[in-house]
């Protein structure tokens, strides 16, 4: 896909509002922040992923003639405005959380400084990039967790929700910690491995198991797994690729990778018996790879049930996140800038509690203990905000204030995760690898607790407010309250 055809990837009332601050010539420069309010799969952690495409969105964001005709054509616009758009261009700055970060709840994963018209615009684009691959990225990490340390597979793209879901979910599963998709458009465009073996169809369009094993075996001997299970997986599929293995080896024959994949009945069952049968039958080094319906609590299980289990291919439940389809980043507004050029911090309040925003030009800075290197808490703060990591730093929760830690100094070191990605319109962020980051994604979970990323009743991480812009939001709703 072309990506300047994301132009239009809007919903329509961005479009409206932006005529209604052009007609009334309202065009300051406001702030607005991309966070989410829960980690999806009641996980311990969220991993974000999405900002490369968010970074081609941007630098391709135009309005084309036929766009422009296209809106022309629904009849609510302006030419006065339709003429503005013809010629816009993003003038702002982002700065964003690198994709493979750790990331918690009420932090801002992006934020947007521009002038309204096009921070408006650019909302709806932004949300539906960030909360797909970051949810399919944390979803797989929960899968990679599970299979404790053998390899997840990819095997999503039948499944997904149409191409785009398909190919960037499969990025974001590979920064999530795949080994490989089965994918080779991902492949193409990610430099990313494709992986795969063949389909019960192979085996049935022989005359027999028998010679369909075989005939894969000679074309494709550096990586040869057998699907056993498509007439009787002990009794015949187990068997018929001992018995192709053990032809190939009499007959001086070697293979690279070799084995045999499950995908229907009683895993832990069958991976057992048939590491058995490999075994007494001299294969010990063949691999057993299962797929079918698998997801993370199945695969936590089957582990816990010593399925001998080498390799995972996980399709339907990792690209869809089927347990929970949704990510629930939002996009709010949170300053505004005056005409002395100072930002002036806005706040949305709700009845829910969970619901009311953090005011202001943020920054966020995650805390780490000294000796152990693992995360603290995270602290957002006002961007202006310097700490020194050798005098006490206090950390509250900002809802249930009574929860506090203090921090001695020099027990903790600091690290201030957003970048800057646009500056005045030009990107200076350059994007590394989809390889590179799922090699940091690795290296930033390893800074978690242990009691962080189990799945079931994790840890929560404190996200904490620094105190000056705790008071400023705690002002701002006793205004709100009296007002």
């Amino acid at each position: 896909m072309n990506r300047q055809d994301l132009t239009l990837l809007t919903d329509l009332y961005e479009l409206t509002m932006m005529q209604g601050y052009y007609a009334k010539n309202q065009n300051e420069k406001v702030i607005f922040d991309v966070f989410f309010r829960a980690n999806p799969c009641n996980n311990g952690y969220s991993v974000c992923a999405g900002l490369d495409q968010v970074i081609d969105y941007i630098k391709n964001l135009n309005f084309t003639y036929d766009d422009v005709d296209y809106l022309r054509g629904l009849g609510i616009f302006s030419e006065e405005f339709l003429h503005y758009l013809s010629g816009f261009h993003f003038s702002g700055d982002i700065y964003a959380i690198p994709e493979g970060t750790v990331v918690f709840p009420k932090e801002p994963l992006l934020k947007v400084i521009a002038p309204i018209m096009e921070a408006q615009l650019v909302e709806t684009a932004i949300l539906n990039i960030i909360n797909h691959q970051s949810l399919i990225a944390t979803k797989t990490s929960r899968i990679v967790y599970a299979a404790g340390g053998d390899g997840i597979m990819e095997f999503g793209l039948r499944r997904a929700q149409g191409p785009d879901a398909g190919l960037y979910g499969a990025r974001a599963a590979m920064i999530g910690g795949c080994i490989g998709t089965s994918n080779v458009l991902a492949g193409q465009l990610f430099d990313v491995p494709v992986m795969g073996t063949h389909a019960h169809s192979w085996i049935m369009s022989f005359p027999d198991e028998y010679t369909a094993f075989k005939t894969y075996a000679e074309m494709y001997p550096d990586n040869c797994t057998l699907l056993v299970d498509t007439y009787d997986t002990l009794n015949s599929g187990v068997p018929n690729a001992i018995r192709v293995f053990r032809e190939f080896k009499e007959a001086g024959k070697s293979f690279g990778k070799y084995g045999i994949r499950l995908d229907s009945g009683d895993l832990a069952y069958l991976s057992k018996k048939a590491r058995k049968m490999l075994d007494e039958a001299g294969f010990p080094d063949a691999t057993i790879c299962a797929s079918n319906d698998l997801d993370e609590i199945l695969l936590h299980d089957l582990k816990m049930q010593g399925a001998a289990i080498d390799s995972w291919g996980v399709g339907t439940n990792l690209i869809t996140s089927k347990d929970c389809p949704s990510f629930g980043g939002v996009y709010k507004l949170a300053a505004i800038q005056n005409a002395e050029g100072e930002f002036i911090p806005k706040i949305k309040i709700s009845e829910n509690t969970e619901k009311i925003t953090n005011p202001g030009n943020k920054t966020i800075y995650r805390i780490y203990e000294k000796d152990s290197g693992k995360v603290k808490a995270d602290l957002i703060c006002f961007a202006d905000e310097v700490f020194d990591p050798s005098e006490d730093l206090l950390l509250f929760d900002p809802i249930e204030t009574w929860k506090k830690t203090k921090l001695p100094g020099g027990s903790y070191t600091m690290r201030e995760i957003m970048v800057p990605v646009f500056r005045n319109g030009e990107c200076i962020y350059q994007s590394p690898s989809v390889k590179e980051i799922a090699g940091y994604c690795r290296q930033e979970k390893d800074t978690l607790w242990d009691e962080t990323k189990r799945l079931f009743y994790p840890h929560q991480v404190y996200v904490d407010l620094s105190p000056k812009l705790y008071e400023v939001r705690k002002m701002l709703l006793n205004q709100l309250s009296k007002a």
